[in-house]
């Protein structure tokens, strides 16, 4: 099923992307001047939420392959890393607070991701 290799792929190539990310959170901060405390555990929260939904497209691959279409909750989470752990990455790289605004809008991408997620496991798994 293409759909769930892609997803399955994704989950992957971003999984690996997380863990880089926080390798670079953790050691090529460190010593950045504009790099406060606080932009730091933001930095670290982009991760958090990268990484965890990141596995969460495993479990969309997986469902995925057991004929639950559940397509458009794993693309939600996709763009839900690229607003909210994105914009958290830039923010933090550039010192640009304006970009905090944008951060919101991906946690509430995350959250309709979760929604179709939950919906449509609902409707499609058996028990």
């Amino acid at each position: 099923m293409p759909s769930a290799r892609m997803m399955l792929t994704l989950g992957a190539v971003l999984g690996g992307l997380g863990v880089a990310a926080g390798a670079f959170g953790a050691h090529g901060l460190e010593n950045v001047s504009h790099v406060t405390p606080d932009r730091l555990a933001a930095f670290r929260t982009g991760v958090l939420y990268h990484m965890l939904h990141a596995l969460t497209l495993f479990a969309v691959g997986l469902l995925l392959l057991q004929g639950i279409d559940v397509r458009l909750a794993g693309w939600l989470f996709i763009a839900g890393i690229v607003v909210f752990s994105g914009s958290l990455y830039v923010l933090v790289l550039t010192d640009t607070p304006i970009l905090g605004a944008i951060t919101p809008i991906g946690g509430t991408i995350f959250l309709v991701g979760w929604g179709v997620l939950a919906w449509r496991v609902w409707q499609d798994v058996a028990v």
